[in-house]
C-alpha cells in the first residue's frame, strides 16, 4: 500500500454455506487492502466468490441462506465481524454503501424513488423531511437523472434500466460513503448504457472522494477504472497486482484465460 494508509484491510476471510447440512466453502481464506480513494477491481468467472466477498464486508448474507462468516474484515480498524446488527445498520449506507446487479430487486416497487432515498437521509444524517428531499433532488441530478424534481415522485418500474441504476448509485452514495462496492453494475445493460454507468461511477469517486471496489467477470470493464486488480478462481485470489502490469504480463494461467477472453478490435475485423 502507499502513504495514504488503509481504510479496509480483509485477513484469512472466510465464508462457509450450509447446504442441507454439508458445509460448502465459497471462500477460502482471502486477504486484501483498500486504500482512501482508491479504485480496485475483483475480476472472476460467475461463482468464484467475489459477491460473497463484497457481501461479507457489508455482513449480508444472499437471500434464503445461511452462512458463517470467518477472518477478520477492518474497517478504519475496527472489525466488521464482531459489530452486531445494529451496529451494522448504521454503518451500511453510511460508512459502506453497495450496488447490486439487479435494481428491480434492489429498489422498493411501491415506494417512489424520491421516498426511497428520502429515508435513507433521514436516517443515517437525521434531517428533516423537507432537507431530505431538497438532498435528494440534487441526487439524482448529480447522477444524470433529468428533471430530478418530477423524477422523485416516479416508481422504480417508470424508470429504463440504465436510470434505475442510476438511482441505485444515487441511493449508494447519498451519506457520501468511505467506500462504495459495486456488485457487477453493468449486468443487463446495452453496451452505450454500460459505459454511461462507468463513467458515472469514475465521476462520482473523484467528486466524493470515495474508494471503489468494482466487482466484473470483464477485464474489459476495469480497464482504465481501477488501479488494482484481485484475480479470483473456486473462492481464492489467484494473481493481483497493479492493472497495467497485470495486462502487459499475467503470471496464472486463468488470468491469462480472462484476458484471451476480452474482444479485440483486431479479432472482430477477421471475423466479419
Amino acid at each position: 500500500m502507499d502513504d495514504r494508509g488503509t481504510l479496509l484491510q480483509v485477513r484469512d476471510l472466510t465464508a462457509q454455506f450450509n447446504l442441507d447440512g454439508v458445509p460448502s466453502r465459497v471462500v477460502k481464506g482471502i486477504s486484501f487492502d483498500i486504500a482512501p480513494g482508491e479504485a480496485v477491481g475483483f475480476v472472476g468467472e460467475s461463482g468464484c466468490g467475489k459477491s460473497v466477498t463484497a457481501r461479507a464486508i457489508m455482513r449480508l448474507a444472499p437471500e434464503g441462506s445461511s452462512v458463517e462468516w470467518g477472518g477478520r474484515i477492518l474497517f478504519r480498524g475496527q472489525d466488521l465481524l464482531t459489530l452486531d446488527e445494529h451496529e451494522m445498520r448504521d454503518m451500511r449506507g453510511r460508512r459502506i454503501a453497495m450496488v447490486f446487479q439487479d435494481p428491480m430487486a434492489s429498489l422498493n416497487p411501491v415506494m417512489t424513488v424520491g421516498a426511497q432515498i428520502d429515508d435513507i437521509l433521514c436516517r443515517h444524517t437525521g434531517v428533516s423531511r423537507r432537507a431530505a428531499r431538497r438532498r435528494t433532488v440534487e441526487l439524482l441530478g448529480l447522477v444524470g437523472i433529468h428533471d430530478p424534481a418530477l423524477r422523485a415522485d416516479d416508481y422504480p418500474h417508470q424508470f429504463s434500466g440504465g436510470m434505475r441504476q442510476r438511482v441505485l448509485i444515487a441511493i449508494a452514495v447519498s451519506c457520501q460513503p468511505d467506500l462504495l462496492i459495486a456488485d457487477e453494475p453493468t449486468t443487463a445493460l446495452d453496451v452505450t448504457v454500460q459505459a454511461q454507468i462507468l463513467r458515472l461511477l469514475m465521476r462520482l469517486r473523484r467528486e466524493l472522494g470515495m474508494a471503489l471496489m468494482l466487482i466484473t467477470h470483464d477485464f474489459g470493464v476495469i480497464a482504465g477504472m481501477v488501479e488494482r486488480v484481485y484475480v479470483m478462481h473456486g473462492g481464492e485470489i489467484v494473481e493481483f497486482g497493479e492493472i497495467d502490469a497485470l495486462f502487459a504480463g499475467p503470471r496464472h494461467s486463468y488470468t491469462q484465460a480472462l484476458l484471451a477472453a476480452v474482444p479485440r478490435i483486431e479479432t472482430a475485423r477477421r471475423t466479419a
